[in-house]
């Protein structure tokens, strides 16, 4: 299917033949799930799964004691930043064991779920990541899980599916079938189909056909939980289920629906987009967070933010520009990556940390790396190259916070906000507060290391519009450190 041969599709002509939504509580779903005791334990393959729930504990490592402490929190989901999608398949798999093997020896009795956190787009390590996870249970536990759900739906961000088909959806009504997308040229993820059956079939090379791919429609999700749970019954031996979702409550429909599966006994693990585990524990859509909610009770120090943006996909690129534009007070530092790959990194990244520590003493900073992406066709070259670029962008966060104390940290990307939060900012447990933009978009407190107390805001490179990073930024300058507290400033 390409955007020639078809003729442009809309959701709601495409929605007509399905039942209306059906509106489901929040707190209907809570009171399901505190009920079982049960806490998700979430893979997240890059931070910003986060950027849909509130108040829930976030790891960038995962021996028992953190998740001990996580655990002790008595939250209903506990996510575990694994950044595995900057990783190869053998260290994508070896992490996925290592977190299942440590929650489980950590657990003490707390009934755990296992939630493999992707891509929107489908992008990941899929179906290695469940894969994992599957094996892992039964090899520690015994327990073989029957089920898979897939779940990449986000409406926040305008992500859909519709009668088994992933699409991205825009301002207008429009519906792009996701294969069509930037996303689907991906260097290392990339993929061709946009029906999930057949991207389910197409990923595994063949050993899952798409026949076998048990598909949970519009039609059996808001016929209700029991019509639900009486689809997913044949599944066994993982079978993958995909589901249709289009707004919030078709996800929590779907979760009324998974937990009346699992008291039937049937035994499932996740590997979803963003908005699942918000809908899967009963967690109402946070309003998007102030600078006030952001900086508490204590003033902000007078220092500028910094920005850093790592990600390359088109949205990035406008919003970057956007923010140039608009904020012009801001300076903006490179990180020319051709250097960086080149024999002149050492000099380069010291010339950069003395420019950003400088600056930041009275501006906001945008440290970017250089918009050329340098590409290759070769998917491990490319994860060498973002390697590459990634420990240059820690180097200089951490290089400049051991030197300064800025106001906030934005990171822009998903592997860059990955690693500028367990490496570049030394964040070892947080907790997630909340979104800085309707539904997406998250910041998290650091409870410990050289960020305690300084804000930090994980954006995926893929979400919002041209306008978003501008918002996110302009909330969090916007206030200044005075002797009665906290007021407004220029920026």
């Amino acid at each position: 299917m390409t955007p020639a041969a078809e003729p442009r599709r809309y959701a709601q002509a495409l929605l007509a033949g399905f039942p209306t939504e059906v509106a489901v509580p929040a707190h209907d779903v809570a009171a399901a799930v505190a009920a079982t005791g049960r806490v998700l334990i979430v893979l997240d393959d890059d931070p910003t799964g986060t950027q849909s729930v509130a108040d829930l504990p976030v790891l960038t490592q995962w021996q028992p004691q953190d998740f001990r402490w996580a655990l002790g929190l008595g939250a209903p989901a506990v996510y575990v930043l694994t950044n595995t999608r900057s990783l190869d398949p053998a260290e994508a798999a070896e992490r996925n064991r290592e977190v299942v093997t440590n929650a489980l020896a950590a657990a003490d009795g707390t009934p755990l779920a296992f939630v493999s956190r992707g891509d929107s787009t489908l992008r990941g390590h899929f179906p290695l990541e469940p894969d994992v996870i599957v094996e892992t249970l039964r090899a520690h536990t015994g327990v073989q899980i029957d089920g898979v759900v897939i779940v990449p739906a986000f409406p926040d961000a305008g992500r859909v599916t519709i009668d088994g088909e992933h699409f991205m959806l825009s301002a207008t009504d429009e519906l792009t079938p996701i294969a069509e997308t930037e996303f689907a040229r991906d260097a290392t993820f990339g993929f061709t189909h946009s029906r999930l059956a057949d991207y389910v079939q197409e990923k595994s090379g063949g050993r899952i056909p798409a026949a076998s791919v048990i598909e949970v429609n519009l039609a059996v999700l808001r016929a209700g939980p029991q019509a639900i749970a009486d689809a997913i019954e044949p599944a066994g031996s993982a079978t993958p289920i995909v589901v249709d979702a289009v707004t919030e409550n078709d996800l929590r429909l779907l979760a009324l629906g998974l937990h009346e599966a699992e008291r039937r006994g049937i035994k499932l693990v996740y590997r979803v987009g963003p908005p699942f585990v918000r809908a899967r524990i009963g967690q109402a859509i946070r309003q998007p967070l102030t600078a006030a909610d952001a900086f508490g009770h204590t003033a902000p120090p007078l220092a500028g933010g910094l920005i850093v943006v790592g990600s390359h996909v088109a949205m990035t690129t406008r919003q970057l520009e956007a923010l140039k534009r608009q904020h012009a007070s801001a300076r903006v530092v490179e990180i020319d990556v051709a250097a960086l790959l080149a024999s002149e990194s050492s000099t380069h990244l010291g010339e950069v940390v003395d420019e950003v520590v400088a600056a930041l003493a009275g501006a906001d900073v945008i440290v970017q790396t250089s918009r050329l992406l340098v590409s290759t066709t070769d998917p491990a070259e490319s994860l060498r190259i973002a390697r590459t670029v990634s420990a240059a962008v820690v180097e200089v966060v951490q290089r400049v916070v051991a030197r300064t104390r800025p106001r906030f940290v934005i990171a822009k990307g998903g592997i860059t906000s990955s690693d500028v939060a367990a490496l570049g900012l030394q964040i070892r447990h947080a907790i997630v507060r909340g979104p800085m933009l309707p539904g997406i978009v998250s910041l998290w407190q650091p409870v410990d290391g050289p960020a305690t107390g300084i804000p930090y805001v994980v954006f995926a490179g893929n979400v919002g519009d041209d306008e978003s990073l501008v918002t996110v930024v302009r909330t969090l300058s916007a206030y200044a450190e005075t002797g009665a507290g906290v007021t407004a400033r220029e920026s």
